[in-house]
Order: C-alpha cells, then structure tokens, then sequence
C-alpha cells in the first residue's frame, strides 16, 4: 500500500469530554477544532487601512451620472490633481491595493506622463490624451459644487496618480484628471473585474491578473507572518512589500514546476505559471510560505554552485537551474530525510539556525553534483546546443538518471555523505 487512510472531523467548536473519550475508541479520526483553526489560519484577504473620506471641488464643471442600480453608479468628474495626490495611501500603496500592478518605474508611458505634467502648458489638456483614473469607493456622493467618497481604492491609474504624487511640485489648478468614481465593494467580485478590464493603458501580463487572487493573497500573508524582515513574497509588480529577500510569484512557479511538478524543461514559457499550470503550481494543500522558501534556498545554492562550472554559457542559461532541481528532487526522494521535507519544510527553513545548516547541507550536494554535470556537458564538444536540448523532456529525463546515479554509487562507495548524513551531523550539536 501506498496512502494510509484517516478521517479528519472538522468543527468550529472546542472538543469536549463526551468527544475526548470518543477519539480515544477511533484512533483513526483526528480531530481540527477551533483551538487548531484559530492557530493555524492564514487569511486570503489584504488586512486594508482606512482611508479618510474626502471631497473634490467640481464647481463650473459638468458631471456626468450613470446609475445601474440602487447600490451601483459611476460618477465621471474632472478632478484637480493637487486634491488627488492628497488622497491617503499613496506614498504607502494602500490604495493601491485592488490594482493589479504598483508602480512600474520609469517605463515610456510613465516618461510620458511626467513629461506633460512638468510641461504647464500642457495641463488645460490633459484629460484630452489622459486616459483618466478609476476609483471604486463604498460610498460616492454628489452635490452641487463637490463630489465626496469613502471607502476609496483606485484600481486603475496607479502610474499616472504615482507620477502626479512624485512630481507634485509641478501642478497647477488647471490640471485636471478625469476620474471615474464607481459605488460598489472594491473586494466584489465585479470591481475584480473592473480592475481587470480597465487596465490596459501599461502593458499587462497575465501575472498581473492573478495578483488579487485569494491564493496569491494568502501566501503573501504567510510569508509576512512567518517570516517577517526575512522573505517577502511579490504578488504585484512594483509594489512596495518591505525588507527581506524578495521572492516574486513567478519565481515561486517556476521552482514548483521543476522541483514539485518534475517539469524543467517547461519552465521558459514562464507566461503558463499564471494560465493553465496556475492551479497545478499554487493550489496544492502543500504549496506554503515554508515550501517556497526550501525551493528559493536550492535555487541560490545552485546559483552559487553553477559558479564552478567549466562551461559558463551552459551555467548561466536558467534552464540549467531548473534541471538542478529536479535533480535535487530525485536525490531527496530516496534520502532519508524525505519524508520530512515533503510533509514538512518548515523544520528546516523556519528557524534561520537551522536554515543555514539546511544551506550548507544542499551545497554540499550541489558541488558534487555539479563535478558530474562538469563532466557530462565537456563530453558534448563545444557545439552542444544546450537550449535545445535544455527544453528537451527525453533529454533532460537522460541527464537526470546519469547525475543521480552517479551521486547514489559515490554515496552507496562512502565517498561523500548523503543528505541525511549531512543533515544529522550539522544538527546534532541543536537537537542533542
């Protein structure tokens, strides 16, 4: 047999005697109550700040209303800009926070932008080649002379009110944006699509459509609560997530498919991360915070290992990487400490002492690994064609029995250690 087979009975409520007792005549039932739900959650949802209301002069000007429904209706006004870089949360990205990129930095259209922003002859025009700004708030209210808002997010025209913010200097009461003010939960299911929909203006990828998904959203919370000022997980582009080294969501992907998902030689098309494999990759039970930092720690060793390599193109490529992995992967699988990694990573990448020993002991299995890498690449002539046959299943499939096999004789002949070795030798001065 393969699985061993449990029943898990899930509750909100704290275990009494009556179910005390129960357990103790089916040891095959495992009990999650509230105690372990309250301990263990991790939210999909951002924890937001909340931002002032405020209100806009739009005194002269003609506003256009168009109501959907009863809780549901857009507002369009062209706003002052120096009362929208007043807003709350900008220089934080908080109201940011339904967007699906931060600021990108200096791209053309953002050159643009603070280019006819500086250019004062030029702001009487600027809702004429602007595209405008999205804000979706839980409450718009208009009267005769002023527009005011709660509850506010904008979800598209995060460059162009960054642009105004950093060069506020510059403005004048003649530049005036124009603005969509949309009523309805910026957290809705619609704004989600509103969001999607309106942002066009930069060049979008599908990443960027998936950085408000729950999942996305959880792993990011994860790795703030586990491991703060450590990691940091990058869901948004451009967005600002603190100190730590910062691990992107597509990185994270990549990892998975090569190490989790055994597929290396697909990790070019870098665009299915967020399409087809989105799912495969994050919305496995096991893929945690913890199991993206073991997988970011093997990428950097292998990184440092690559370093030795004869034949530099070939180390450099970031394929070669990805086959590292998955020869990691079938390394573990047959080490002792296996199941432990597969179950759980947090054990040795949680705590930063036992990290660095985790570090040392994937080194020490890389560098042996690549001397037989070094080996194998220098018997194909300087004409091996390493991109081709880095995106080549069987091929890759080759490499990884003849380095894996290689590394079990040198381990089964006590001429390096395994990982297991390694691992009880570095902890035993802790654990003992």
């Amino acid at each position: 047999m393969t699985h061993e087979l449990r029943a898990e009975f899930l509750s909100n409520v704290v275990l009494d005697g009556n179910g005390s007792n129960f357990l103790q005549e089916a040891p095959k039932i495992t009990f999650i109550g509230k105690t372990h739900l309250l301990s263990s959650y991790i939210s999909d949802s951002r924890d937001l700040p909340t931002h002032d209301p405020r209100s806009f002069d739009i005194a002269g000007f003609r506003v256009t209303e168009y109501i959907v429904d009863a809780n549901t209706k857009a507002v369009i006004a062209p706003i002052k800009a120096v009362e929208l870089v007043a807003l709350d949360g900008i220089s934080d990205q908080s109201l940011f926070a339904f967007n699906v990129r931060g600021p990108l930095g200096k791209t053309q259209v953002n050159r643009d932008i603070v280019k006819s922003i500086r250019d004062k002859t030029l702001h009487k025009m600027f809702p004429l080649f602007h595209n405008g700004i999205t804000v979706i708030a839980s409450d718009v209210t208009l009267e005769a002379e002023r527009l005011s808002v709660t509850g506010y997010h904008v979800v598209n025209g995060c460059q162009s009110l960054t642009a105004l913010f950093n060069t506020r200097g510059s403005l004048t009461d003649d530049l005036r944006v124009l603005v969509k003010f949309i009523k309805m939960d910026p957290a809705s299911a619609v704004a989600q699509n509103i969001t999607e929909y309106s942002n066009n203006q930069n060049p979008t990828k599908a990443r960027d459509f998936k950085a408000n998904h729950p999942i996305q959203i959880r792993l990011q919370n994860e790795f703030r609560d586990s491991y703060p000022g450590q990691y940091v997980f990058e869901i948004k582009r451009g967005e600002d997530i603190g100190s730590g080294t910062r691990i992107s969501n597509e990185e994270a992907g990549l990892y998975l498919r090569a190490f989790d998902l055994k597929e290396p030689w697909a990790t070019h098309r870098k665009y299915e991360v967020f399409d087809e494999k989105h799912a495969d990759l994050f919305g496995r039970p096991d893929v945690t915070a913890d199991r993206i930092v073991f997988c970011q720690i093997l990428a950097e060793e292998i990184t440092e290992g690559l370093k030795n390599l004869k034949k530099q193109l070939f180390a450099r490529y970031v394929l070669t990487k990805y086959l590292l992995m998955y020869v990691l992967r079938e390394i573990f699988e047959n080490d002792d400490q296996w199941e432990k990694m597969q179950s759980n990573p947090a054990k040795f990448v949680r705590d930063a002492t036992l990290r660095n020993y985790f570090r040392t002991c994937v080194r020490n299995v890389v560098d042996e690994v690549i001397i037989d890498l070094d080996s194998e690449v220098n018997d194909l002539g300087d004409d091996f064609d390493y991109r081709d046959k880095l995106r080549d299943q069987e091929w890759v499939k080759e490499m990884r029995r003849e380095l894996v096999t290689d590394y079990r004789k040198q381990v089964s002949r006590h001429r390096v250690a395994s990982f297991n070795e390694e691992w009880v030798a570095a902890t035993a001065a802790t654990t003992g």
